[in-house]
């Protein structure tokens, strides 16, 4: 017989097997089994899928604030100082005669319509279109080389939002809310601010979970507009109103003990939970009317009158609530300066292809104050040490004017985006595209480096979160993405 088949070593292999299966188990369990490059899949808990959950090493960031706006900014009129251009005003750019963009055949080199100034510590030179921005450089960290895949705005938001160029993938918050849940359980765990004129081209798909469970896709409302149907009936008190809800959560209750594996019905129990919170903390955090006279004028949410003014004293209040809902402990907040408007040109969003300046002029006065408000006002009351925010837009602009305009048009070989807060470097800029702002020559960045940035911030490994979906293990960045370590602090 041989040696291994007798009775003692065949009990013994068997003891042996067994505790290596529970302890395959327990490793799995905790995720500690994974290869180094092996997929991370967090576990959920349907009744509670917004529970918090750890990171995967130790964070710098416990939330996000993305500040996106509409319509492709243009790099060269804002942050991204080019005295070439200003040198080479009128004159054809160099190889690029006859070259046709997304709106045809372009002109000359056009400087920008405003002087930049030196601001900050940091010698950061930055447009007079954004003055308030530019007194906060130091503590921005500038990304000047990023680049895009496409340069359509729809697509282009799709791809800033989702990292994919379709419809159908998971934005930037589902993925945050699905690794890491929230710290709030009355608010949901991720929430986008749309403009007070609208929603992005891509709308509800910039801030949706795609294939992740639509627990986690955002929850969309502003300051003037809260969230739809949730208001308490005027013909039910408050005591009725809390009556029923309780009785409803006691049926439900019961309802679940008779089917305690149903997932789906336990999801869609804690999603009728959430929304019975949500008519007591929504309601509070979105009155705008409680901030001091003091606060609301540091944002411009005081501004009376019609046009710019009305338009801007809106986004300032937008501002106000992302500010508040940070303060609650919401994990990411998404607030959108710029909208999309049919039929033309139009002045609700950055789309400045033929008469640049007079628009800008307007998003700049919009955009700056409430923005910078923003950022100090989440600097002074502590928050900005473990908030980080993210302020883009989808690509960047031409350095030429296009043939028969006064505007720019579409640029995704090089544009501006900034972060600041948790965890990366204040007063400083990394990248840079050509003389001339057309495109990025140093350390060319794409977007799925941005996306895994910003992920590696809040403490997660953008090559292992990950989530099964039709045979693929899908993520935020796909196959790609490094992160910019050079931007960390």
């Amino acid at each position: 017989m041989h040696p291994f088949l007798n009775r003692r070593s065949f009990l013994s292999h068997t003891a042996t097997g067994i505790g290596g299966i529970a302890l395959a188990h327990l490793l799995g369990r905790d995720r500690a089994l994974a290869a180094a490059g092996g997929p991370i899949r967090p576990e959920i808990n349907p009744a509670n899928p917004n529970a918090p959950r750890a990171p995967h090493f130790e964070p710098k960031a416990k939330r996000v604030l993305m500040i996106f706006c509409s319509g492709a900014v243009s790099q060269v009129d804002t942050f991204d100082y080019k005295p070439e251009l200003i040198k080479r005003h009128g004159q054809p750019m160099p190889g690029g005669e006859k070259l046709i963009t997304f709106q045809g055949e372009q002109g000359n080199l056009t400087k920008s319509p405003w002087e930049f100034r030196l601001y900050g510590k940091s010698g950061k030179m930055v447009s007079d279109l954004v003055p308030n921005l530019g007194a906060l450089v130091d503590d921005m960290c500038f990304i000047h080389s990023l680049t895009g895949k496409t340069n359509t705005h729809g697509p282009g938001e799709n791809f800033m939002g989702t990292g994919y160029t379709l419809d159908g993938f998971p934005s930037m918050g589902s993925w945050t809310t699905y690794a890491l849940g929230s710290e709030n359980d009355t608010l949901p765990a991720y929430v986008a601010i749309p403009d007070p004129r609208g929603a992005p081209q891509s709308a509800g798909n910039f801030w949706g979970s795609g294939f992740l469970p639509a627990a986690f896709q955002g929850t969309d409302f502003n300051a003037s507009n809260p969230l739809r149907n949730l208001s308490r009936p005027s013909a039910f008190s408050p005591a009725t109103d809390k009556a029923t809800r309780d009785f409803i959560i006691a049926l439900n209750r019961r309802h679940l003990e008779r089917f305690p594996g149903d997932s789906e019905l336990a999801a869609r129990i804690s999603s009728y939970e959430l929304a019975a919170r949500m008519q007591l903390s929504v309601p509070e955090v979105a009155d705008i009317s409680t901030e001091p006279a003091h606060v609301l004028k540091m944002y411009g949410a005081d501004q009376t009158g019609d046009g710019t003014k009305k338009t801007k004293a809106a986004y300032a209040k937008n501002c106000i609530l992302a500010r508040r809902l940070i303060e609650k402990g919401v994990r990411f907040v998404q607030l959108f300066n710029g909208a999309y408007q049919t039929g033309g040109e139009g002045v609700s969003n950055w789309d400045g292809h033929k008469v640049l300046a007079e628009q800008y002029v307007k998003h700049g006065e919009v955009m700056d104050q409430p923005t910078a408000a923003l950022l100090t006002d989440l600097k002074q009351r502590g928050l900005l040490k473990d908030t980080l925010v993210v302020w883009c837009t989808e690509f960047g602009r031409m350095p030429t004017f296009q043939k028969g305009a006064s505007g720019r048009d579409h640029n995704p070989g090089g544009f501006t985006a900034w972060m600041a807060g948790a965890g990366v470097r204040a007063g400083f800029s990394y990248g840079a595209t050509d003389e001339f702002g057309y495109k990025a020559v140093q350390d060319e960045a794409t977007v799925y480096d941005f996306h895994a940035t910003i992920l590696h911030l809040l403490g997660l490994n953008h090559e292992r979160l990950s989530f099964y979906h039709n045979g693929i293990e899908r993520r935020l960045t796909d196959v790609h993405g490094h992160v910019i370590k050079a931007m960390l602090a």
